[in-house]
């Protein structure tokens, strides 16, 4: 009768790797702080539509995003993660919902001054 012999002589290890990410900012403006850049402001009051296509060209989006429906609020979620601005989801609703065109010039300005 042969017997051989399973013995395990190690565990398995498992690794995890964490990345550290730079630390989340603040939006350069403050919402309300429309006049900051007049032109921006003049642009949001007059002719929102081109000053939405200019955020959404200058994100790499289509110029057609300020057209469709909550469209808005993922330009703003993408242009806080791509600048690693603090917030959330919600908060983009929030302004977006409430205050648009506060919102859409806070996101312009925040693209001119990040350029």
């Amino acid at each position: 009768m042969e017997f051989h012999s399973n013995v395990v002589s190690s565990q398995p290890v498992t690794v995890t790797q964490f990345s550290v990410s730079p630390g989340l900012s603040d939006w350069s403006t403050n919402v309300c702080d429309c006049c900051d850049d007049c032109g921006i402001c003049l642009c949001a009051t007059f002719i929102p539509c081109i000053l939405g296509c200019k955020v959404a060209q200058d994100n790499g989006d289509s110029c057609c995003i300020p057209f469709l429906p909550g469209a808005m609020i993922a330009l703003r979620t993408s242009i806080r993660g791509k600048y690693n601005i603090e917030g959330s989801v919600c908060d983009d609703w929030v302004i977006m919902a409430c205050l648009p065109l506060c919102g859409l010039c806070q996101l312009a300005r925040e693209q001119k001054m990040r350029k």
